[in-house]
């Protein structure tokens, strides 16, 4: 069975969000992707299979593959990084596209251009407007502007940029928020050729910090697509700002987001523990 590691939301390797890609070839339990998402200790890793015959002919819209995601710990509902991952794999490996992945959030569909970009249509999840958790400011270590909730996670915008680029917050005390994750974003600098930036932290599911997250923009496209005064459908460049770092384009048409952004392979090996 093949495994793969792809740096996904970046152009470069060893930027971006690197995410675990199985290609299975017989079926699996739960409990086994779970203990490779572990062994693999990506913040996600993709368990993918192809879906064939009948089954897929019966499916609406038809889908072409099963798609799943696992943290270190737990299975998640949605991840953008990993569904980008495994479509560049499918995509080097000859499909033409567009792909249809079977998802725990519906069917998710998956273009390339020619130049190699992939874009995924994912559902929208606009914030709502929410009271700031209990103890929140403080774990972050920062004043925070507004607050909303999504779907999974906890949004909180903040001051300026600098602010998110410096968070050093207490991951214990985050951890303790009923939420996903806590997603910090601001409006980027004025001179900055983006127009805003995030972090995103999900101690509660085994991810410390997250290098690049594409379900947030499902938050975060709506919300600053909003605040920034765009039309429905216009494009925006955010960049995440953690260590490792990496850029989403992102444009939200009505109760979709697509997401856009490069990815590129590392490793490809051979799992043995089947």
């Amino acid at each position: 069975m093949r495994i793969l590691v792809v740096d996904a939301f970046t152009d470069r390797p060893f930027g971006g969000n690197p995410a675990g890609v199985c290609l299975l070839d017989r079926p699996v339990t739960d409990e086994w992707m779970q203990a490779v998402a572990a062994e693999m200790k990506h913040s996600e890793t993709a368990f993918v299979e192809p879906v064939e015959g009948d089954e897929a002919a019966r499916a609406t819209p038809s889908v072409d593959y099963r798609l799943r995601w696992f943290t270190p710990a737990v299975e998640v509902d949605l991840c953008g990084h990993a569904t980008l991952a495994t479509a560049h794999v499918l995509f080097e490996r000859g499909e033409a596209g567009p792909i249809r992945f079977s998802t725990r959030s519906g069917v998710l569909t998956v273009h390339r251009d020619r130049a190699g970009t992939v874009t995924m249509e994912f559902p929208a999840l606009p914030p709502e407007p929410a009271p700031e958790p209990a103890g929140l400011a403080e774990a972050l270590g920062t004043a925070i502007v507004a607050t909303g909730r999504s779907r999974f996670d906890v949004l909180a915008e903040v001051a300026d940029e600098a602010t998110v680029r410096g968070l050093a917050p207490d991951l214990g005390a985050l951890a303790a928020v009923e939420a996903r994750g806590i997603i910090v974003t601001a409006r980027a600098d004025d001179a900055a050729p983006y127009d805003f930036v995030s972090r995103y932290f999900a101690p509660s599911v085994g991810v410390p910090e997250d290098p690049v997250t594409g379900s947030a923009h499902c938050v975060l496209g709506p919300y600053w697509a909003k605040e920034l005064g765009r039309s429905d459908g216009a494009p925006l460049t955010a960049v995440q700002l953690s260590a490792r770092g990496g850029t989403v384009r992102v444009a939200t048409r009505g109760d979709t987001v697509e997401l856009t952004g490069s990815a590129r392979t590392v490793l490809e090996g051979e799992l043995h523990a089947t």
